[in-house]
């Protein structure tokens, strides 16, 4: 099967998992970028960023539409993060491929653990939650969850949705439909930071590759909107989360051969 063929089927599941489920894509264009089309582990992060930060964009304006977007607690979220992000995607450049690839596989064994737990209930604003009891948003715990998945996003490559729809669901008491569509700022403003921080790594991509794999992640992420709408989320994260286990445990066994 052609380079080409491979990127847009990938692209498409990447887009998918963004448009439906707010994040995860990352996880998997990482290890599809190594494994399907020849990507070293530090073009992978680098190449996921960007594929990443478009796919996000697109979803992010699908779900500002709907109106499932909290833009200040957002950005203040996502702010925190900023600082982190670049300064771990300076360093992700200065550290061992296998010890990337390691990394990779832990947080996505630990992702795909997460997802097949029952999803959080929050409620839709930060003084109640989903049973009526009172719950109050706490800013400190709030700026490290944004620290910790800057810190991922510019090490790993990944944007961290997996990780920033429960932190926005328990520490800003988010509904899931709000936690979603404000993720993906998140997302998006991480991995222009990362970025940053990478603008010489970009000229030796292959941009005949991710082009591609861009166009269809970011067709997916439409579809994935709209596929969200039609099946119960707890299904779509179990699926998502059954493929993840597969994926970190071949990353891990290529790790550590």
């Amino acid at each position: 099967m052609s380079a080409l063929v491979l990127a847009v089927i990938a692209g498409a599941v990447v887009g998918l998992a963004l448009g439906a489920l707010g994040g995860g894509g990352s996880v998997l264009a990482v290890p599809a970028l190594i494994y399907l089309l020849g990507f070293s582990p530090a073009a992978a992060t680098t190449a996921s960023l960007l594929i990443v930060t478009a796919t996000s964009l697109t979803a992010l304006y699908a779900h500002a539409r709907a109106g499932h977007l909290r833009w200040g607690a957002g950005t203040a979220f996502a702010a925190a993060g900023i600082l982190p992000a670049a300064l771990a995607g300076a360093a992700a450049a200065r550290l061992p491929q296998p010890l990337l690839t390691l990394a990779f596989a832990v947080i996505a064994a630990l992702a795909a653990t997460r997802m097949l737990r029952p999803a959080p209930t929050g409620a839709d604003s930060t003084t109640g939650s989903a049973d009526g009891t009172s719950r109050r948003t706490r800013p400190a715990k709030a700026a490290g969850a944004g620290a910790g998945l800057g810190a991922l996003t510019g090490l790993l490559g990944v944007g961290g949705g997996f990780l920033a729809v429960p932190a926005l669901v328990t520490v800003l008491s988010f509904e899931m439909q709000a936690a979603v569509g404000t993720s993906l700022l998140v997302i998006t403003v991480n991995s222009l930071a990362s970025l940053a921080t990478r603008s010489g790594a970009a000229t030796t991509l292959d941009w005949a590759v991710i082009g591609p794999f861009t166009a269809a992640a970011i067709l997916g992420a439409w579809d994935g909107k709209r596929l969200a709408a039609k099946v119960s989320g707890p299904r779509l994260q179990q699926v998502f989360a059954c493929l993840l286990l597969a994926v970190a445990a071949l990353m891990l066994i290529d790790a550590l051969t």
